[in-house]
This record gives structure tokens, C-alpha cells and sequence, in this order.
């Protein structure tokens, strides 16, 4: 009887950076080292670039982005490094050490069960109340202004890790059974501590970012 077949033997890799592309960087640049992942990062860079991202909204709730080619080399490593870093600091989230003026209460009783986290008071977002026993203060009202698709990271964690049980099939979501499961009870804590952080960070790394200027149309050449 003959096994199953491998089933990535019709698929090959591909990068998601064209030859053409990469080409017109190392000639727009004369700078023959740059690298696809270079171009990668770069890319990821200027995504969260404010006048990139003000200059076209609209276009980019309709259609895939179409990326400008900055005319100063020095620009394009700024925009690859923020890249670079804006990359590490998501894909490892979870890693970041907590805001050390984060002031956090009530940790010493242990009961990091959480059903859903709250503002004590709608005008002050500086207060969260974890739950019962668990409140965080002194949060930075700067981190609030890291949003994820309309809404601050901060409340996006606040938002999804809470018990809630779904009216039609009366099936329970309740968070705190993966971090009983895999032995972490104050993983939540632990998370939405280090999202303000998270928070944090990105928003300093953007403010470094290379200010754009656009004419009153898109650019020509860009890096899709």
C-alpha cells in the first residue's frame, strides 16, 4: 500500500519581492548590497508611516497599497531598520518586558482569573481594573494611541480575553482555561502588561520615522 504523498511537492517558495524591484532599489540607490529582506522591512517600515498612512486612507480601504521608492538612501535604511525593528518588537510581543512605570496592585493575592477587564472611570484609560483583586495604574495615555484596525491594542487585549458565552450555541469562551492548561496563570496579566510596552515602542520607533511628501498623485514607481 503506498503512503500518502507529500503534500508540498507541488508548491515552491517565491519571494514576495520581485527581481524588478529589487533591481531599481540597488540602481536608484547605487547600492548593490541591498538585499530582498532589506526591501522587506523597508516595506514594513513605511506601512506604518503616518504620512503615508493619512496621505492614502482612502485608497487603502479599497485596494492592495502601492508603496513609493523614497528618493534618499538614507530614508530607505531609516524606513529597512524601523522596519526591522517594528518586526521584532510584534512578532515577539509576547517577550516584552512589562512599562515600568506600569504600577500594578493586588498581584500578591494570586487570583489572576480574569472575566472582564474594565476602566473604573470612562474619562481616565490610566486605570485598569484587571479584576477583583488586580488593578494596573499609571499606564502611559500615549500607549492608547497604538491602534489595530479602529481600536487601541491596549483594548483589543481588554476585548478579546474576557469570558463570553455565545448566544446561539451557549458555548463559553473563557481565556483563563489556555493559561491554566499550559501552567500560566498570570499569562493575561502578563500579556496585557506587556502590550503597553508593545505599545509603547512602536509608537516611538514611528515618530523616528523619515517624514514623506507626495505630489497630488501616486507615485509611479513603487514596491509591490
Amino acid at each position: 500500500m503506498q503512503g500518502p504523498k507529500n503534500v508540498t511537492e507541488n508548491y515552491s517558495r517565491k519571494d514576495g519581492i520581485t527581481d524588478f524591484i529589487l533591481k531599481h532599489c540597488r540602481e536608484t540607490y547605487d547600492a548593490p548590497k541591498i538585499t530582498k529582506e532589506d526591501i522587506f522591512y523597508y516595506v514594513y517600515g513605511l506601512l506604518h508611516s503616518p504620512d503615508y498612512r493619512t496621505t492614502f486612507a482612502a485608497d487603502l480601504k479599497k485596494m492592495l497599497p502601492r508603496l513609493p521608492i523614497v528618493d534618499s538612501v538614507n530614508d530607505f535604511w531609516a524606513f529597512s531598520k524601523a522596519g526591522r525593528d517594528l518586526a521584532s518588537l510584534h512578532l515577539n510581543y509576547e517577550e516584552q518586558s512589562a512599562c515600568p512605570a506600569v504600577k500594578v496592585e493586588g498581584a500578591d493575592t494570586g487570583d489572576f482569573h480574569v472575566d472582564k477587564m474594565r476602566f473604573p472611570s470612562k474619562a481616565d484609560k490610566s486605570v485598569i481594573q484587571y479584576n477583583t483583586h488586580i488593578k494596573l495604574s499609571n499606564i502611559p495615555l500615549e500607549a492608547y494611541d497604538y491602534v489595530i484596525n479602529g481600536r487601541s491594542a491596549i483594548e483589543w487585549i481588554m476585548e478579546r480575553y474576557q469570558v463570553k458565552t455565545d448566544k446561539a450555541s451557549g458555548i463559553v469562551n473563557d481565556p483563563n482555561d489556555w493559561a491554566e492548561e499550559h501552567g500560566k496563570p498570570r499569562y493575561i496579566l502578563d500579556l496585557l502588561l506587556s502590550i503597553v510596552t508593545v505599545s509603547l515602542e512602536t509608537l516611538k520607533i514611528v515618530k523616528g520615522l523619515p517624514r514623506l511628501k507626495f505630489e497630488a498623485s501616486a507615485p509611479e514607481q513603487s514596491a509591490e
